[in-house]
Order: C-alpha cells, then structure tokens, then sequence
C-alpha cells in the first residue's frame, strides 16, 4: 500500500538558473540541468517526473515562482522525491537553505538528492558537510553581490542608465543598449498625458479617460511587444487597466525630458529589498537621449500635479484653482460659487475671497480685509490680457519668444 502511495506521488527536479550563474558556462545551463537530473531518475527508476523551473531568479531570494509552487506540492503531500543539481540550485542562503533541507523535506517525508554534490537525505553520512556548501554557497552570492554592486555604481556614475529596461515611451538602442530610442507608439500616449495633465486633468481622471478609449496600458504594451520585467506575468486579459498610480508616476519622470536618472533605489545588503532613495540622492545626467516632453510642458505639469482641484457641488473643477492671490497680503484666494437665496428669491454666486480674512474673521483680530472679486470680472480680466498678449506676440515674434523662454528658464532655476 505504502509502495502504491508512493508511486501515486511525484519525483521533482528543481532547476534554477541566475544572471551570475550565467558567467559559469554551459554547465549549469537550465537545458543541461534538466537532462542530468532527468538522466539520474531514470537511472533510479523514479516515474511521474514533474519539473519546477525558476529561469534568472537569485539564489539569495525565494520567492521564486516556481519554488513557491514546489513548496505549495510538498506541504500538500504531492512530492516523494526532490532533486536538484546541487545544493546551490535551492538556494545560497544557508538558514533558509538549511531549514528546507533538513527541517521541512524530512517533516513532510520528501526524499531530497543533491546529485552533484552526493547528498542522499535516506543515506546519513552523505549529509555531513551539507552545512559547509550552503556557508560556501552563501559567501559565493555575498562575493558575487558585492562585484555586481561596484559595477552597478561605475556605471550608474558614468551617465548609463542603470535599469534594465527603457521606461515606457522608450526603446533600447539595437546598437548600444546603454542608448534609449523613443517608441513613436508609446511616445505619443506620454505626450498626450502630459498635455491632458496641463489642461487641468487630475492622474486618476486621465487614467480613466485612457481605459474608455481603449489604450493599451504600459504593461500590456511592453509585454506584446517582449519587452518589461512584467512580460511573462501580465494579465492579458486586461490590457487596457490604467490607474491613477500608474499615470502620477508617469508624470514625475524626468527621463522623458530626456535625462537618465539613475540610483532611484538602494539595498544595504543583498539579502534586503530595494528601498526607494530620497529625490535628493539621485543622480542625473541630463540630454542623455531624445525628449518626449519639453522642459517647460514638463515644469508646467508637475505645477498643476501639485495643486489640488476638487469639485463643487456643480461637478466642475475651477480651473482657477490656487491660481488666484490676494494683491494684499500675497495669501490664496477661495472661490466661493453656488445657489443661495434672499426674500425668497435664488440666485447664483461665483466669487473670489481672500482666504487669510475668510479663516480669521471670526476671530477677535481680524487679518487683510473683505475685499471680493466676481469670476465674471477677473474671467474679462484674463481674457483681455490673453488678447493683449496675443497681439503683442504677432507683432513682435522674435521678441515675445525671447521673452517667453527667459521667463522659462527663470522658473527652471
């Protein structure tokens, strides 16, 4: 019976293969992993072979997909055996590593077998120096992050950019993959952001707009086109899901002007997770590669992300919003519009307040004055200066162009 059951279960062969495995050559290639441990079952005579494959995952973490999995099967009592070709290929950090080969394999009765290394978990003296190689294997991933992390720094010093993939909107050069070329594609759905953005659109607004209007998501688009870290993970069943996260995130990048900024992110050790760097610390090179947004769209919109627009109880933002100040005492203006009523008569009020009297006219000291103006008379105001300003730039180009990119590289600074 017990022969039986174990028959019923599966013999798994666990392959993992890394960047920095890469360098070792062909032998630990996931293609030579499988026919070794596939040539050793057979010799063995195990059937029901399963295999669990985690192809450019770091010995140092495991959440690797495919381990998770293997894990998930044995705690449900679906694994009699486990090989893999070495000890390294579970894991290079040796608690972790030690607690699922001595710990946990044996708990849920899991005949585990490092080949190369000659470990047999059903012969005991094949695992005295189990200990010894996890260490080994640990120092060798600690040697290798430490090597990784100097080139890391060298080249995000250089002005390369230190991403491994182009942002959306982006390409990797074919001929210099430190290069990025814009995607025509995507670039004209970062331009259209930028501009729906400075028309006054909050991040969650235009996320919506570009999900009714069927827009592919960054995601989605990078995974069709085999590029992004998501291309083999994205749900493609959803491919037009924008969200307000995605598109606020979007908006901040100063690569779309056409710099690398590079050292977002920053770990003390390799066995913690990346932790976002203060703007303060990253370092960025500018012109690096063609814009998509110019500077000015790009400072205009970053102004308008910080104000914020909410809507009254007519459903429309004030496009005005922490654009208008008291002449007096330099404080934000509210904008005060709705229906009230006076001897039983409604009418409707659209007006602008100094917000330092409004907070303080209850008080005892009383601070600036009530002095209002109507939207009506400062819409007239704005709009005379728009003609104004129109007239003078068709009859002086040269100078109201000078003028307009001094007033711009003034606000830069």
């Amino acid at each position: 019976m017990a022969n039986r059951q174990t028959e019923e279960k599966i013999t798994a062969l666990y392959e993992r293969l890394s960047r920095d495995d890469d360098l070792t050559g062909d032998s630990n290639s996931i293609l030579n992993q499988k026919r070794y441990l596939e040539s050793y079952a057979a010799q063995r005579g195990y059937t029901n072979i399963v295999h669990y494959t985690d192809d450019g995952w770091s010995g140092g973490n495991f959440d690797r997909p495919a381990w998770k999995r293997l894990v998930a099967d044995i705690e449900a009592g679906k694994v009699a055996h486990l090989l893999c070709k070495d000890l390294s290929r579970i894991g290079r950090n040796y608690l972790q590593t030690g607690f699922y080969t001595e710990v946990m394999f044996r708990q849920n009765g899991v005949h585990f077998v490092a080949v190369a290394n000659n470990i047999d978990s059903e012969e005991q003296d094949s695992g005295e120096f189990a200990p010894f190689l996890n260490i080994m294997n640990e120092w060798y991933l600690r040697d290798q992050s430490k090597k990784v992390s100097a080139a890391y720094r060298v080249k995000g010093k250089a002005g390369k950019p230190t991403t491994n993939n182009a942002i959306y909107g982006y390409k990797k050069d074919p001929e210099d993959k430190d290069h990025w070329l814009v995607d025509e594609e995507a670039a004209a759905v970062v331009r259209r952001i930028f501009r729906l953005a400075v028309e006054g659109h909050g991040p969650h607004e235009i996320a919506k707009i570009l999900t009714r209007e069927k827009v592919e998501c960054p995601a989605y688009y990078l995974a069709r086109n085999g590029r992004g870290c998501r291309k083999n993970t994205v749900d493609t069943s959803r491919p037009y899901d924008w969200y307000g996260f995605t598109v606020s995130s979007m908006l901040t990048k100063p690569e779309y002007m056409g710099h690398t900024v590079n050292f977002r992110s920053s770990k003390k050790s390799y066995r913690d997770k990346r932790v976002k760097n203060d703007p303060s610390d990253w370092l960025i090179f500018e012109n690096t590669h063609e814009a998509i947004v110019d500077p000015e769209t790009w400072q205009l919109a970053q102004q308008v992300k910080r104000t914020v627009r909410r809507t009254d109880t007519t459903g429309i933002a004030n496009p005005l919003t922490g654009l208008v100040f008291c002449a007096d005492c330099g404080a934000k203006m509210y904008n005060h519009r709705g229906k009230r009523k006076k001897a039983g008569r409604e009418y409707s009020v659209d007006f602008y307040s100094c917000s330092t009297y409004t907070l303080t006219f209850e008080r005892e000291t009383q601070m600036c004055s009530s002095h209002t103006v109507s939207t009506k008379a400062l819409n007239a105001l704005i709009l005379e200066t728009i003609c104004t300003t129109a007239s003078y730039a068709i009859q002086n180009k040269e100078e109201f162009i000078q003028k307009v990119r001094s007033i711009s590289q003034v606000r830069q600074q």
